[in-house]
């Protein structure tokens, strides 16, 4: 100790010596995105680690995100395309239910991942500080890695049927920058309310199920649009569900063979960019308890 003074007094003085001062936030507290930005590593250490985690001693590694999808649009393809006859604006079904499934499956992932990440991430929380968003994030943004792995299959089929994207791939990078939005402000809720409600990983798989059921992924939005007509709702009202404004704007950005939905992607995108404002705000009112609760 007496070795530690001597050195601080023959150096620079002790005010000089940064202190960082770390108190608990107050309830409506605000989201620091710089601090996201300084810790940037580490939410990409977290990211890698959802990554190696998934595919740990597994056979077939990466090809589970090109199989999941896959095999559910055989199965929507053999119900729905051939046995109840839905249609599907002119494509091929397997083509259109897999398009739709892509964007989907990297959703309803999300949604799974991130509302159990910040309780599977107890120990790291109780030991050390840095700004809990980047744990739910991570876990969005790890589904990123399979979307982008099971992508080219889209392709694939899309040269099997003679069907190519027009202008309208330009734009879908926005349409994917939706599908994160939206993922990630219905994540940052459920992975909130999962810390204090444990009956929330239970609740997940219930809300993904119906959640399918009501976007267009297995039908295409126009079978749906004239019968909200009839009962006095405008058509862009199914942009209200995020997921509908992703799914269809995905379709024609890829395989451009409808019109442009822009009311239904400007009043999903509205719904993404409110449920990821408010998320991020319940999720940092409620972090102070983490520790404790967790």
């Amino acid at each position: 100790m007496a070795a530690a003074e001597g050195r601080v007094s023959a150096g620079a003085p002790a005010e000089a010596v940064p202190v960082l001062v770390i108190e608990p936030g107050r309830r409506l507290a605000a989201v620091r995105l710089n601090e996201l930005w300084q810790y940037r590593e580490l939410l990409y250490f977290l990211v890698w680690r959802d990554i190696k985690v998934r595919y740990k001693q597994t056979v077939l590694g990466a090809a589970w995100a090109i199989l999941q999808p896959l095999a559910t649009a055989v199965v929507f393809t053999l119900f729905f395309g051939r046995l109840a006859g839905i249609g599907s604006d002119g494509l091929p079904y397997p083509l259109f239910s897999y398009a739709g499934l892509l964007v989907w499956t990297f959703f309803a992932q999300g949604l799974a991942q991130s509302s159990a990440s910040v309780v599977g991430s107890a120990n790291l929380i109780t030991k050390v500080y840095f700004p809990r968003l980047v744990i739910p994030l991570a876990a969005v943004l790890s589904g990123l890695l399979d979307l982008a792995v099971a992508t080219p299959l889209l392709g694939v089929m899309m040269a099997y049927y003679g069907i190519w994207p027009g202008a309208g791939i330009l734009v879908l990078p926005l349409v994917l920058l939706l599908a994160l939005l939206a993922a990630t402000g219905v994540g940052l809720w459920l992975a909130a309310l999962n810390v204090e409600y444990r009956d929330v990983r239970y609740v997940v798989p219930f809300l993904v199920q119906l959640w399918l059921f009501v976007t267009p992924v297995i039908y295409p939005a126009s079978v749906v649009a004239p019968h909200l007509e009839k009962l006095g709702v405008p058509g862009w009202a199914l942009g209200l569900n995020p997921m509908a404004g992703v799914v269809e704007g995905f379709r024609w950005a890829t395989l451009g063979r409808t019109a442009a939905p822009i009311s239904l992607i400007l009043a999903s995108t509205i719904v993404a960019i409110a449920l990821c404002v408010t998320g991020a705000l319940y999720f940092r009112s409620v972090e102070r308890s983490f520790a404790d609760v967790v």
